[in-house]
């Protein structure tokens, strides 16, 4: 299923940073933003973490909570939000189930050569857990800006 603008974000359960277990539906009157990103510690992963990290609070004041979403570990994703101090959760999907469920897997290309990888992408989820919008192949530079803009007017 191709995801899409006011359709029900689908629902998943994944391993938070927190030690718990995060499910989408449980997030109750907040928007969400999902942010699919290829790989902790890496150059422009880091750049957009940290970017929706100094906005976060400025976010949360409009009732908007962020979550990262990777396939690497919760122990790789701890060790990074650390080392940032990132103040948010990050969610480790190993198994790639809801990559794959919010169709963010596919091909890429670098340095010429194809792999199957996560495509960066966001997803804004209003209070009603409606798909707002999508980022598809999102550039870090600014990104977490756009979105900030995007949310003040939902």
């Amino acid at each position: 299923m191709k995801l899409k603008n006011n359709i029900k974000a689908p629902n998943f359960k994944l391993p938070s940073t927190d030690g718990g277990v995060f499910e989408l539906n449980k997030v109750n009157k907040k928007n969400i933003i999902l942010y699919f990103y290829p790989k902790d510690d890496t150059p422009g992963c880091t750049i957009e973490s940290k970017d929706f990290s100094k906005l976060n609070n400025l976010i949360n004041k409009k009732k908007t909570v962020v979550f990262g979403i990777s396939k690497d570990t919760i122990e790789s994703h701890l060790k990074f939000k650390k080392k940032y101090k990132l103040k948010f959760e990050l969610l480790s999907d190993e198994k790639k189930e809801v990559i794959k469920k919010y169709g963010v897997w596919g091909k890429k290309n670098f340095l010429g050569k194809e792999f199957m990888g996560i495509i960066r992408t966001t997803f804004l989820i209003n209070n009603k857990g409606k798909i707002h919008k999508i980022w598809n192949n999102v550039r870090v530079k600014d990104h977490a800006k756009e979105v900030f803009e995007e949310i003040k007017k939902i």
